[in-house]
């Protein structure tokens, strides 16, 4: 079953809707509603559009025909069908939604560019006026600059325009005025200005030849056109030549000259016999550019026939010939010897001299070329030589362009097609044989006519604006611009006073109905011009759309789609875009609004279905226009048909089920092997199946379902296989998704020799992907039963093979076939063949002989497999022998791998053999491997050791080497140990701890780095073997002078007011020396600003510092340094405190890391705060949507799903596998990674899937994460998972995920929202509780327990309850002024509002923490009266919500 996408619109994105084509005006009529009907089809950015399945051909605006639907679809389909092949993701199972049919680089049909010039406007270009509008003169035809014609036909010079009112024509000839009406042979044809020169009755054409030039006026200006050069064509006879025999030496080179008459435009050259047999080309006989016949070098055969040059005329359609040359060759061996054509070296056997290349054309070693930019670049070199040269091509300094260049005429020729300003300098050609090389280099230069950078456009202003028209041009060189106003150079025109004329631009100011006119630039240089008209027209004109009205768009869900509003005004309009009359200005997101009105929304949605009005806006007015958009589900083929084998005479059913928008009238269609289906009586076409009765052979083939609508279609397509009565079904099943191969099956093993033998097996299916290798592996069980080795490998044309084999080995075969996909399962392992023994033919590998003790020596060696063992019993005879003593063999057998010979001397060479043997014989004698014995550790030390110190950290030493009997092993090294005894400062402390350096080899001298200045050091020397160290040398001891010290320590700035700043610190760790001082440098900067630096000198015992600030607001940088006599040692650099309220950067707000998803039933993150904990149990996990990226999952199967990170977790497993899938989505791309266990340079591939079941891979190198999808679609969810390229069932868990959306939709009003509603709800609620308590309050008052003790007894006059709480008026409850609210919503009092004074004279009353007075007058804690009386806390409103709660 394989699955061909086409669908015109649904498979992409970037698809925008096209006109149907069965209508000139693209409209389709009206329906019911009184909307314009435009449907649209699919038009891509590369420019290609699909036909319908209703579609019939092109419709002409003049013409009108129509092709029938197999004529339209013949010449494309198939590269169609081609691209889909091979964009289609392969694999078993898989849903071949591929990208929709395109034809990149190919020229589009016709239809496909009227519907684009019919019904979607340019997005960019000049400015148009309506017709109806007064306007200057526009030349809308023209013919070419240079127009050469037929002097059989009448002349036609073309010139139209356009203009209101209608422009009026005339024309100049050779500059001069051509008065049309004095000649009767012309006549200019009516409402244009084209000439007609007719010559029905007499005259010569060539008395018109010329240069033309048009001239289209009206009131408002004056249009002109290229200055035409009208010439007649030519093709003149050859002259009579009386040519003798050309008489040549074989292998000499030889040119026969063309020299064909001028004619116009130049003939095609080509050569021929006499008798019009074309003459045969290779690499030693070809055609140049000039048109000469070039030899290489002459051979006998070359005179068997005449060569003869034609001239074939375009314009007449007639071909001239040359009188023939004929050619006489004069040989060594007159006799031509046809065996000799395929000698392994022809020249040498005829007798013809071998000679070096030499150049027949261009001559000499450097020539130069001139070509214009924009032109094809054509180069030449032919060679002479014997045996015939090979001709390569270079560029200096760089390589040849490969996009444009191109080697023809047998590489004798190079063309570079539209040649620009990089393609000049220096190219060479290198001719080349046997006998040596030569070279030619050719210095091209580039020149450009005049191409234009800015061309003038044409202006429409409003009275009062401003403008210009702007005329730059480039060339080689440069272009010369030259303006004229109606056809009359600038400089002779009336003066303007609003025109200001500034090199290649023209500035309007003020502009008013009189500057009215056409001007014209003029740029040229000596290889070309340029004429270009633009009229400037002063109009008032109130805007206006100029397209028809109520229009209705059909796309296809998720396409990008164009709505276009033409309209025209002066001023120029404001265009606004609006959705369903209401909202705010569509631009941005998923729009975007072009500048000539069309509105592009990105990606269509159901919710953008609806009606979009354009209003346009000027001083003068408004014009609007409506569109109806209407989204279409996609067609889509759910039910595919399979590919099938049937025997001949049975029935067949192919299925074809399809899901479309029920709005759109679908179209089921067939073909058959890329062409129509013809429905005979034996077939039976439903509308979900096509059915076959009696399948015959000529049935067999592939069969493809188009479902098609009139916005989009699907393709799916089958193979049917017809089987004879004893036939093998044949596999062609060509379009079925690739897999790796199955398993080859049946192993035989046959002609059985003792050393060989044939295995033969039958391939398993390729799975549509051709089988490239076969590898046969073996398995014995005797070495290593269960293991299999490679044991050799085929191409995957073949089936049977001769293995070669080893002798005594119990072999056992199976076969894997490999293709691009992968490796196919093992086959099942044949049956088991023992070859017979025979004595070994090689010995073991990598002999080796070395000592562990000091007193032996280790041979040992690599055993060999079971394939070079040729026997049982394989053993191996260890021989050795002392090197220099020359005495007799020791010798020993030995099964495993390794022998130690004991009491050896310490460290002699040994003379090793090691010899195979089994029990049908020895192997080879084996080669001589020098060992040696083991070591022992050195019994002298270095002498006579001297040091010279370099400076304070590093010493040199030289010493007198050990003779080489005391190293008794491999002098490995010579070793210093030192350590630092002593510092030259008093009490100070210093580590002893001791230090080497190594001197690797037999050296006499070495440098010991990297010691502390100041100090006493000892000293002492070693050799080293590889047993170890020898003896210590006598101990040496020296002293390091002084040097710089280290940072003082705990360098310390403090700023304890805005006048003064304290610095401490504290001694260096090393001094290395007697400390001087130390050095103090600070400067103060603010910002960017760095003032003047200041230096501070103090004594070795200060370490402490105190400045006074100079400048209050600048902060202060501080370097501080410890001197010694040697200098300034490292320093430590601090900076002042920020003062309180400079800005201090502010953290980023934390982010949310992926989410990592676990075991089914269970959520984990990496971050803390965005965790949501479940528990593994049977019922389902709802999501929760949230803006963080947390994921839950649920307990069943189904994949996780997310917006944000997805993440598989898992823990890593023993064998090879994939986990830990990590997704990071974005609305168009998301970043894909994984962990694995395979080893390095394992590529993998990544899978994924849309929510259309459209399926991608993208393979992925080794070591390539991560990577990122970039062809996403916004807000669609995606199924994905990561295998290996090699094996494809070692796969991850599926993930799903999903992109966010690529815009936001219209933002609803807050007013709306119900969290907004219920916030404001509860506001309300809390302040009508706060209004009820406070005006209860203020009506009953508030009381305050008192104590019954008192120090002060009242007076008759104070107000008192029976409870003994005073009762206080509306005054007294009110807060006092400046009191404030606390957080728990009590009343704080900056002053107290409860003191003595207000109760009676005097006492000293008591306050608690929170200013509440505490005396007399506290609140009781007895429960009775604290529940008869209501509690102070109640003055406070929130305290009186709290009460209330």
């Amino acid at each position: 079953m394989r699955r061909l996408a086409a669908r015109g619109a649904a498979g992409d994105a970037g698809e925008a809707a096209a006109p149907a084509a069965d209508r000139t005006d693209c409209a389709r009529g009206r329906g019911r509603s009184p909307w314009r009907l435009i449907d649209l089809r699919a038009i891509w950015d590369t420019g290609v559009v699909l036909p319908a399945a209703d579609w019939k051909g092109p419709s002409s605006g003049v013409a009108g025909r129509r092709l029938n639907k197999a004529e339209a679809l013949s010449s494309v389909r198939k590269a169609q069908f081609e691209r889909l092949e091979a964009a289609r993701p392969r694999g078993p199972g898989s849903r071949e939604r591929g990208p929709v049919l395109r034809m990149a680089g190919q020229q589009p049909p016709p239809w496909v560019l009227a519907a684009l010039l019919l019904c979607l406007p340019s997005l960019g270009g000049a400015i148009e006026i309506p017709m109806d509008l007064s306007q200057p003169p526009t030349i809308t035809k023209q013919s070419v600059k240079d127009h050469i014609v037929d002097p059989r036909d009448n002349i036609l010079i073309e010139c139209e325009a356009k203009g209101n009112p209608a422009p009026s024509f005339h024309w100049t000839r050779n500059s001069r005025f051509f008065n049309i009406a004095k000649d009767p042979r012309v006549s200019m044809r009516r409402r244009s200005g084209t000439l007609v020169i007719d010559f029905r009755s007499g005259g010569r054409p060539e008395e018109y030849e010329g240069e033309y030039q048009c001239f289209a006026r009206n009131k408002f200006g004056t249009a002109l056109s290229n200055r035409i050069r009208l010439q007649v064509s030519k093709s003149p006879l050859w002259p009579k030549e009386n040519l003798d025999p050309v008489v040549v030496q074989e292998g000499a080179p030889l040119t026969l000259q063309c020299n064909p008459p001028p004619g116009l435009p130049s003939p095609v050259i080509f050569w021929m016999s006499s008798s019009m047999e074309p003459i045969t080309q290779d690499k030693r006989v070809s055609q140049g550019h000039n048109g000469d016949l070039y030899f290489s070098n002459v051979m006998l055969p070359d005179m068997q026939t005449d060569y003869s040059c034609n001239a074939r005329f375009h314009f007449t359609h007639t071909i001239q010939q040359k009188d023939a040359f004929t050619l006489k060759v004069l040989t060594n061996h007159p006799y031509n010897d046809s065996s000799l054509r395929n000698h392994p070296d022809m020249y040498s056997a005829r007798g013809v001299a071998e000679r070096t290349p030499s150049f027949m054309y261009p001559q000499g070693t450097a020539s130069s070329q001139m070509v214009l930019r924009g032109m094809d670049l054509l180069l030449e070199c032919i060679a002479s030589g014997v045996p015939t040269p090979d001709i390569a091509w270079y560029k200096k300094g760089g390589d040849l362009p490969s996009d444009k260049a191109k080697f023809e005429n047998f590489n004798k020729a190079l063309r570079i097609t539209n040649v620009s300003e990089e393609d000049s300098g220096e190219y060479f050609c290198l001719a080349s044989n046997k006998m040596g090389s030569i070279r030619h280099t050719i210095s091209v230069r580039v020149k450009a006519a005049p191409y234009w950078l800015d061309e003038p456009k044409n202006l429409i202003l409003a009275p009062g604006e401003d403008g210009r028209l702007v005329c730059r041009a480039s060339g080689n060189p440069k272009p010369t611009v030259q303006w004229m106003v109606n056809g009359e150079p600038l400089q002779s025109a009336p003066p303007n006073p609003n025109r200001e004329v500034a090199g290649d631009t023209i500035i309007f100011r003020d502009t008013q109905i009189s500057s009215r006119a056409v001007y014209q630039c003029n740029t040229s240089n000596e290889h070309g011009y340029l004429l270009a008209n633009a009229f400037v027209s002063v109009l008032d004109v109130p805007p206006r759309m100029l397209s028809p009205r109520n229009q209705l768009i059909r796309v296809i869900l998720y396409n990008r789609t164009r709505l276009d509003c033409p309209f025209f005004g002066s001023p120029i309009p404001t265009l606004r875009w609006f959705k369903n009359g209401q909202g705010s200005n569509l631009d941005g997101g998923n729009y975007h609004v072009y500048e000539n009105g069309s509105l592009e929304i990105k990606m269509t949605r159901k919710e953008d279905q609806g009606i979009y009005t354009c209003v346009a806006t000027n001083i003068l007015g408004k014009a609007e226009n409506q569109v109806h958009l209407e989204v279409k589900d996609p067609t889509r083929i759910y039910r595919m048909p399979e590919d099938q084998v049937a025997k001949r005479g049975t029935t067949v059913q192919l299925e074809c089920r399809v899901k479309h928008d029920p709005s759109l009238k679908l179209t089921v269609s067939w073909l058959k092997d890329d062409e129509p289906l013809y429905v005979s009586n034996r077939m039976k076409k439903e509308d979900e199946s096509l059915t076959i009765f009696g399948v015959a052979e000529r049935d067999q083939g592939s069969y493809t379902c188009i479902a098609s609508t009139e916005l989009d279609q699907d393709l799916a397509k089958a193979y049917l296989t017809v089987l004879a009565d004893q036939a093998t079904p044949t596999n062609r099943l060509a379009a079925l998704p690739k897999g790796r191969p199955d398993r080859p099956r049946d192993l035989e093993l046959t002609d059985l020799a003792e050393r060989s033998v044939r295995l033969t097996w039958i391939p398993g299916d390729d799975n549509n992907s051709p089988i490239t290798d076969y590898v046969v592996q073996f398995e014995e069980d005797q070495f290593q039963p269960g293991v299999w080795h490679d044991h050799s490998k085929f191409p995957g044309s073949v089936n049977s093979a001769v293995l070669h084999l080893s002798p005594y080995v119990n072999y056992q075969f199976r076969v894997i076939a490999v293709n691009e996909v992968g490796s196919s399962h093992p086959s099942l392992p044949s049956e088991r063949y023992r070859t017979s023994g025979a004595p070994p033919e090689s010995n073991p590998a990598d002999v080796k002989g070395e000592g562990t003790r000091k007193n032996n020596m280790e041979i040992t060696w690599t055993p060999m497999n079971a394939t070079s063992a040729f026997g049982p019993n394989l053993r191996y005879i260890v021989k050795w022998r002392r090197r220099e003593t020359r005495e007799a063999w020791s010798n020993v057998t030995v099964w495993g791998s390794r022998h130690v010979v004991g009491q050896t001397p310490v460290y002699v060479p040994y003379e090793i053999r090691v010899q195979a043997e089994n029990d049908f014989g020895k192997g080879p004698e084996p080669d001589t491997v020098i060992g040696y014995s083991g070591e022992d550790y050195p019994r002298a030390a270095p002498t006579d050791v001297k040091i010279r110190v370099l400076n304070s950290t590093a010493v040199s030493l030289q010493w007198n080497r050990v003779y080489s009997d005391t190293v008794q092993g491999q002098l490995r090294e010579y070793r210093a140990y030192y350590w630092r005894e002593s510092s030259l400062l008093k009490n100070l402390w210093v580590s002893q701890k001791r230090q080497q350096a190594s001197f690797p080899g037999d050296r006499l001298r070495g440098v010991v780095s990297r010691l502390f200045p100041y100090s006493n050091y000892k000293l002492e020397m070693v050799v080293v073997n590889g047993r170890g160290d020898g003896p210590r040398s006598e101990t040496k001891e020296f002293a390091t002078p002084e040097g710089v010290p280290s940072a003082p320590r705990r360098f310390r700035v403090r700023q304890p007011n805005l006048e003064t700043i304290h610095l401490e610190w504290d001694h260096p760790e090393h001094p290395n020396g007697i400390l001087t001082g130390y050095t103090l440098k600070y400067v103060a900067f603010n910002g960017t600003k760095v003032g003047k630096q200041i230096v501070e000198n103090f004594s070795p015992n200060q370490t402490k510092f105190t400045m006074q600030r100079a400048d209050p607001v600048s902060r202060y940088r501080f370097t501080l340094s410890a001197r010694t006599q040697v200098g300034s040692g490292e320093a430590a650099t601090e900076e002042s405190p920020a003062p309180p309220n400079e800005a201090t950067p502010t953290a980023a707000p934390p982010t949310l890391s992926p989410t990592t998803v676990g075991a089914p039933g269970t959520v984990s993150s990496t971050d803390a705060t965005a965790t949501v904990a479940t528990e593994a149990t049977a019922a389902p996990i709802v999501p929760t949507t949230a803006p963080a990226a947390v994921t839950t999952t649920t307990a069943t199967e189904s994949p996780p799903t997310t917006t944000a990170g997805t993440k598989i977790h898992e823990s890593a497993p023993d064998k090879q596998s994939i986990w830990n899938v990590t997704v990071l989505p974005n609305s168009k791309w998301a970043n894909i990674t994984w962990k694995h266990s395979f080893g390095p340079g394992t590529d993998f591939v990544v899978e994924y899937t849309d929510s259309n079941h459209t399926k991608k891979t993208v393979p992925v190198k080794a070591q390539a994460q991560p990577i990122q999808l970039t062809d996403l679609y916004p807000g669609m969810t995606y199924t994905l998972r990561v295998y290996s390229r090699d094996n494809e069932g070692i796969s991850s868990a599926i993930i799903t995920f999903m992109t966010s959306s690529a815009y936001t939709n219209n933002q609803a009003d807050i007013a709306t929202q119900g969290w907004f509603i219920g916030l404001m709800c509860a506001v309300a609620l809390l302040v009508l509780i706060l209004l009820i308590v406070c005006f209860i309050k203020r009506s009953r008052g508030g009381k305050y327990p008192v104590r019954e003790k008192k120090d002060v007894p009242l007076g008759p006059e104070d107000p008192k309850e029976e409870d003994g709480s005073f009762d206080y008026s509306d005054e007294d409850n009110k807060p006092l002024q400046g009191s404030q609210t606390s957080l728990d919503g009590t009343i704080k009092q900056q002053e107290s509002d409860d003191s003595l004074v207000d109760y009676g004279e005097g006492g000293e009353g008591q306050f608690n923490e929170d200013g509440s007075f505490i005396g007399q007058y506290t609140v009781k804690k007895d429960k009775e009266e604290t529940e008869g009386n209501e509690s102070s806390e109640a003055t406070s409103p929130v305290n009186a919500i709290y009460s209330l709660a």
